[in-house]
Formats: structure tokens, C-alpha cells, sequence
């Protein structure tokens, strides 16, 4: 199968490629901020909305999941309290420009499918509801009533409940997750796949299984104090930027950083804060003391091979390195995992993690003298078919040395979307337990189906084969965000009906059902005014704090309607009047919404109240608050027995992985730079060893299909220009969504389904 790129993304012509930079943020991250702000806002605008964004009173940072300092921990909000490219987000969404009707009037659906998704996201807000009627060549208005009575018609119309695929991504805010959750169980489904399957639904799996909680462990406070952090496959300096003032805080206290990844990262190797007189004037903070430059996919080998020598030099003097009253007290399997490590390969461990042992032996080292040890990871761990034993080996190490639940250590799975986390504890998942189903369905008196719905995968899936009918998604952009671009878009293209509820134009507005709808919606930094009055939403962060968020701006159009609002209409319109949930006060007052979240999720008692704190409050976590681990089948961390795995690349070929630009959140490109990288004006790019460049035959500069394989065949990207970077030997990279295309629908994660999208074997052929 081959993808073919939309005009605007083969811009070899413009694309510019320098050499990739040592340090990340200072005053280009400032001057940057400050002119998409500008640009997209204009002056007062930006100085308005910048002056609010992660303030007590103000809105959430549309972007990242990264915390907020709270004063109950001693630390204080900066006044400004973003990042670049929280800075991008905002401008993105904040932005004056404008989608309306007559913009649909001018393009068709045929003109839209040929721009590039830089482009689609750069015209503005949309502005009315729009239809897309079966053999219609373009969009044109439809009232909100009408939409509502539209998509009510379709869903039922279906056969069967489990015909409609109900998606969301995590910009949600905690009270429209509840209501979405509510509704698609009250119309008979848990089709509720999230963006999580995409990303750390690993991380929840393998933290599980042995910690009996798949969130995880630290706060940000712990991150300060810690003495030794290790950052694995994660790229804080683009992915995460307020990340690097926490590690630069915790550097100033003694702490010591170790950067596992196979690229090296600006944001790791030095940080200049912008908002102190070091990192504007001086040189910076340089964050990582040791850089382990790893193959892809030998992480587990790695952590296998640091258990080892901690084993090792335990025996050599007993009592000196693993925490034995820990592991003794409130684990269980210790004595399989250590008897399956000590037989460790260690020729295998040099084929799969490409490291010196004497640097495994350092970093080992490292990790067996500090008495703080905080492990963070992202998507360089979680998109692996072996991605769910890996994190249980990060887990395994943790356990050793009795890293969980005590101050400045734990597990740190860095989440991405702003309010992903919160979905899923709202209930927005596929398969959520006994227990919140039964407390759902006691508080409205409604059946709720118990049979476990369709994720990502199994949902592309399900509409491929004709039994997905109706896909409805609050939030993201599905088509972009997924694998296997070509089958996804056919997968898409066959529904009855798709419906997205979307502050912007995006890719899959134009991969579409026979008929389609977007419904537009009220921005994070848009004021919410109701029957009952101006409302305020709630979101959690990464590290489990839940806090309010208030938008400011007034709305981009007066036809918008909040989440809330889109989905007790749809309710209304689908169910009656006379159904159970009342639907109406919903809307009026999204109170009564919280009232009933307190007494149905786990941990949000009195949840009104505690939200109106200055910093909200932080949900229960049993192995972070006490060392308890009641939610693991033995009611004891579980140490993982796995066996050594890695990805291999055959002769001529290289395992490829997905990343994003620096210029770029997801699936929204906010511009044509990865100034980091040294690439400027394009984003078809694969970066490769220049040693594997000259093995291949192949020139810096040259372009080349990227073809990936597999069992069902070749999938084939076209036109990318190499780029010779310092990559690990046999790995390469390139941006999602452009390398999308190369990730099969079938190569996912064991155990949580996710895509493999960092070990795609790939050869690149001349274009």
C-alpha cells in the first residue's frame, strides 16, 4: 500500500536541514512563543490569555499533562507558568481566525483532501455546525436541532449498540468524560476507545500488574527531592518543556539525571530556563550526567541487565544494595524474577541495547548508591509489542530497592494530553471494572452493559469489516492520530455516519463517513456561560491532582456550544425527556454534574468542595500514600518474570520509530520548525546514522520512499529527504502522522493492544 502525500507536505524544495542544537528553550523559546501569539492573537490578546494560562484563576493548559506546583507541598506558581509550546496551544486555539460556512462554500471535500494537515489546522476556528450529506461535495450549515436529530436518527437505526464507536482524546474535561462515559452506556455500548490506547495504555497494564494501580506513584514535589531520575524514551524538551525546569530544580539540589533514548535530545543535554538570569545571559543547566544511547526496543534488556548486577552485588555483601525488608514485606515473585535475571544473556544484552557494559555497570551503579529514585518514561517505552514487560522491568528495579512510596522516588508514566488521565478515571474505557459499572448504574437507575467494548485497534478494525456503522468523537483527530493511515481512512470512509465535536478543522473532517457532521466547540480558554450561570470545568493532571479550570476569552462564535452542552442534547435527543439522567440540570449546571461524579468514581468524595481549593486535590494512590498494594492479584507489588526481547531489523534494513517536531502537539502541526533538529520548512524527513547511510548506499540529502514490512505486505511513505543524524547504529525516525502510514494495524502491544509504532522495519528505497 502506498501513501501518497497531500501537496502541501512534499516541500523538499523549501526544507532546510542544520546541525542539531545542544540545548533547548532561552531566549528563542520566549521570541517564539511571543510571535505565534501575536500572529495567531494579536498583542493584547496574547498578554491576556498568556497572563492566565496554568493560574489558579485561570484555564488548563490545553497541551501537556505536565503538574502545576502546589502550595501544599511548599512550592510556588511562577508567573509564567508555560512553556513554548503550551504557548503554541494556546495560540492555536485562541486564535481569530475563522472557519465558517462560506469557507466550506469555497472548498470541497475533494479540494480539503489534498492539503496537508499543517495547513487544514492553520484556517482558524470553526464557527457553525456542518453536514456533509451522502454524495455531497461539500459541507454546508445545519442547525444544532437538526444535527442532533440526525445523529439520533442514525444510532437508532443500528442493529445493535455495539455498531457505534464512541471516541474521545484527552482534552476532555473530567465533567463531559463523565456525561460521554454516561450516555454511550445508557445507549447499550463500552465502545469507548480513547487516545490512551495510542499511548500509555502499556503503562497502565504493566503498572497494574504490579503496583495494582495504573497511574503513577510520584508527585512533582518527589521529583524535586529526588537524588537520581531516570528518563527513558521520553523527550521532555518538546514533549513536556516544564519538565526540564523540574529537573533543572532538582539538579540544583544534588540530583543526578540519566537519559536512556536513541537520539540525543536539546532538552536533556542542556536547559537554559528563560525565566532566570542563567539561562538568558549564562550558558544553561546541563541535565543529563550520563546518556545511554540505546537501540530501539532494548530497553528490557537493559533494566534486566541492571537487575543482574544489583542481584550480583547484593550477594557480594548482603544487606548494602536491594531493600531486602521491603521486598520481604510487600512483594511477591522476587524469587523467580531474581532466578530469570541471573541467567541473563549477557551477548544478547549487547545485541539488543548497543551499550559499552562498562556504562550499563555505571548507570547500574548510579542506581544502587542513590536513595531517591524517581524512573519517567513516555511513548519510547510504551509503542513496543514488548512494551508491557519493559515497564514491569522499570517497575522490577523500583522494587528492589524499595523506590515506591516513600518522598523523592516512585514511578513517573508522563502522560501527554492535558486531561487524558482524568478521561479514564471518569470511566472512559473500555473495559472499566465491576465495581464503577455497578455504582453507575445503582446512582441512575439504568442498565449498563458489562461486556467489554472495542479500543482503537479492534475499533479500525470493526468499521474495516462492516461492523462499526456510526463513529462519533469528542475531541482529536482520528484519522491522523492512528495507524496504519490507508486501511484507517477506508476503515472511516465505509461508516454510515462520523460526527466530530472539534474546536478546528483537521484531517478527519474530510476522511468521512457517507454522511458527516461537525459539531464546533468551546475552546479550554472560552468562557462557559450556561442557564445557571458562567461554569468552570475540571481536569487531573499527570500526577493525579484534580483542579478546576476557568476560560476567560469570549467565545469564537456565538453558535458554539460547550461539551457539556453537545453531549445532554445528543442525550436529550436520543433518550427523551423521561430518561433517568437528567440531562437538562446537566446542562444548566455542571454542579450537579460533580455532585453525581463524587458518588460514583472512586476517590472524589466531596468533590465539589475540594475542587474550589486554591489547587484542587490529589486522588488516593494506595502505593504512593502508604505502600499498599491491594489492587495486584496477590495483594503485594508484583514482581514481572519476562524473557528477554527485543526488535531486530534484517540485512539492509532499520527499525524505524514515529516522533513529533518540535513545532507540533500531536496530531497539530503548529508550524514548519524542529529547530532542535536543525530542520526548517518540511517535515518528510528520516533521520539516520551517516554510518548506516554509507552501508545503505545512500546520500545525506537524497530522497527515498520509506517502505515498511509485513506479514500482509509492503506499506510505502513517499518522498523523504535523509537526514544523517546521530541516531543510534540501525535506527532511524520520522514524524507522525506523515509515518503513520507504516505502522500495520496488527502490530501492536501485547496485552494492551497499542501501536507499535517505535520498531517499524523499514528499507528506503530511491524515490
Amino acid at each position: 500500500m502506498a501513501r501518497h502525500a497531500p501537496e502541501h507536505d512534499v516541500d523538499e524544495n523549501r526544507l532546510e536541514v542544520g546541525k542539531p542544537k545542544d540545548w533547548a528553550a532561552g531566549l528563542p523559546g520566549v521570541a517564539v512563543s511571543l510571535r505565534r501569539g501575536f500572529e495567531q492573537m494579536g498583542a493584547g490578546r496574547t498578554v491576556r490569555t498568556l497572563r492566565l494560562l496554568n493560574q489558579r484563576e485561570g484555564y488548563d493548559c490545553p497541551g501537556c499533562a505536565w503538574p502545576e506546583p502546589r502550595e501544599s507541598d511548599g512550592e510556588h506558581r511562577k508567573l509564567a507558568e508555560f512553556c513554548e509550546n503550551g504557548a503554541k496551544a494556546v495560540a492555536e486555539e485562541a486564535t481569530k481566525r475563522r472557519v465558517g460556512p462560506e469557507f466550506f462554500a469555497t472548498h470541497s471535500i475533494a479540494d480539503l483532501a489534498d492539503k496537508s494537515d499543517y495547513w487544514l489546522g492553520q484556517q482558524g476556528r470553526l464557527t457553525r455546525p456542518m453536514v456533509l450529506r451522502d454524495g455531497a461535495t461539500h459541507y454546508e450549515p445545519i442547525s444544532w436541532d437538526d444535527a442532533f436529530a440526525l445523529t439520533a436518527e442514525k444510532l437508532r437505526g443500528l442493529a445493535d449498540a455495539n455498531e457505534a464507536i464512541f471516541y474521545t482524546s484527552g482534552r476532555t474535561s473530567n465533567e463531559a468524560a463523565f456525561l460521554y462515559q454516561l450516555l454511550v452506556r445508557s445507549f447499550g455500548t463500552n465502545n469507548l476507545p480513547d487516545c490512551s490506547n495510542m499511548c500509555h495504555e502499556s503503562s497502565g497494564a504493566a503498572l497494574s500488574a504490579s503496583t495494582g494501580i495504573g497511574k503513577g506513584t510520584v508527585s512533582l514535589a518527589d521529583i524535586h527531592e529526588a537524588d537520581l531520575i531516570v528518563v527513558i524514551g521520553q523527550n521532555p524538551g518538546t514533549n513536556h518543556p516544564r519538565m526540564l525546569s523540574a529537573l533543572e530544580q532538582a539538579k540544583a539540589k544534588g540530583a543526578k539525571v540519566i537519559a536512556v533514548n536513541p537520539l540525543p535530545e536539546a532538552g536533556l543535554l542542556r536547559f537554559k530556563n528563560p525565566q532566570n538570569v542563567r539561562g538568558v545571559v549564562g550558558k544553561g543547566s546541563p541535565l543529563a550526567d550520563e546518556f545511554c544511547q540505546i537501540r530501539l526496543g532494548g530497553d528490557l534488556a537493559l533494566f534486566q541487565a541492571i537487575g543482574n548486577l544489583l542481584l550480583r552485588w547484593e550477594d557480594a555483601a548482603p544487606g548494602t544494595v536491594l531493600d531486602t525488608g521491603f521486598i520481604e514485606n510487600s512483594t511477591y515473585d522476587f524469587a523467580d524474577y531474581a532466578k530469570q535475571v541471573r541467567a541473563l544473556d549477557w551477548a544478547e544484552v549487547d545485541r539488543a541495547t548497543g551499550l559499552a557494559r562498562e556504562q550499563i555497570a555505571k548507570v547500574a551503579g548510579m542506581i544502587a548508591e542513590s536513595k531517591r529514585t524517581v524512573y519517567c518514561w513516555a511513548m519510547g517505552l510504551t509503542q513496543h509489542k514488548h512494551a508491557v514487560p519493559t515497564i514491569q522491568e522499570v517497575a522490577n528495579l523500583a522494587l528492589l530497592r524499595g523506590m515506591i512510596g516513600k518522598p523523592g522516588a516512585g514511578l513517573c508514566p508522563v502522560r501527554g494530553h492535558s486531561n487524558v488521565q482524568g478521561d479514564r478515571t471518569m470511566g472512559i474505557w473500555e473495559k472499566m471494572p465491576e465495581p464503577f459499572l455497578a455504582a453507575l448504574e445503582t446512582e441512575f437507575g439504568i442498565p449498563v452493559p458489562r461486556e467489554h467494548g472495542l479500543d482503537v485497534v479492534d475499533s479500525i478494525r470493526a468499521m474495516r469489516d462492516g461492523r462499526g456503522k456510526v463513529f462519533f468523537a469528542v475531541g482529536g483527530n482520528f484519522a491522523s492520530a492512528t495507524p496504519d493511515t490507508e486501511l484507517t481512512e477506508r476503515a472511516l470512509r465505509s461508516c454510515e455516519l462520523t460526527v466530530h465535536v472539534s474546536t478546528k478543522l483537521n484531517r478527519s473532517h474530510v476522511v468521512h463517513g457517507r454522511t458527516a457532521l461537525i459539531l464546533p466547540t468551546l475552546g479550554r480558554t472560552e468562557r462557559d456561560v450556561q442557564a445557571g450561570g458562567e461554569q468552570f470545568v475540571t481536569v487531573e493532571d499527570s500526577m493525579s491532582a484534580v483542579h478546576a479550570s476557568r476560560g476567560r476569552l469570549t467565545p469564537a462564535s456565538e453558535h458554539l456550544l460547550s461539551e457539556v452542552a453537545i453531549l445532554c442534547r445528543l442525550a436529550r435527543a436520543l433518550f427523551g425527556e423521561e430518561h433517568p439522567v437528567p440531562w437538562r440540570e446537566f446542562e444548566r449546571d455542571y454542579d450537579a454534574i460533580r455532585e453525581r461524579i463524587a458518588r460514583v468514581v472512586p476517590g472524589c468524595e466531596d468533590y465539589n468542595e475540594r475542587v474550589r481549593e486554591p489547587d484542587g486535590f490529589v486522588l488516593p494512590n494506595p502505593p504512593r500514600d502508604s505502600r499498599e498494594f491491594t489492587g495486584t492479584l496477590t495483594g503485594r507489588a508484583m514482581f514481572g518474570v519476562n524473557e528477554l526481547e527485543y526488535p531486530t531489523a534484517g540485512e539492509g534494513r532499520l527499525l524505524l520509530q514515529t516522533l513529533r517536531s518540535h513545532d507540533q502537539y500531536n496530531t497539530t502541526i503548529y508550524g514548519l520548525s524542529d529547530r532542535y533538529r536543525g530542520v526548517e520548512d518540511g517535515r518528510r524527513v528520516v533521520f539516520v546514522n551517516p554510518a548506516d547511510l554509507t552501508d545503505l548506499g545512500i546520500a545525506d540529502g537524497e530522497l527515498v520512499d520509506l517502505v515498511s514490512e509485513w506479514t500482509d505486505g509492503d506499506r510505502r511513505a513517499e518522498r523523504f529527504r535523509v537526514v544523517g543524524y546521530p541516531t543510534a547504529r540501525g535506527c532511524a525516525a520520522a514524524y507522525f502522522p506523515e509515518a503513520n502510514a507504516l505502522v500495520p494495524l496488527d502490530s501492536v502491544a501485547r496485552t494492551s493492544n497499542t501501536p507499535a509504532s517505535k520498531a517499524i522495519v523499514v528499507r528506503l528505497e530511491p524515490a
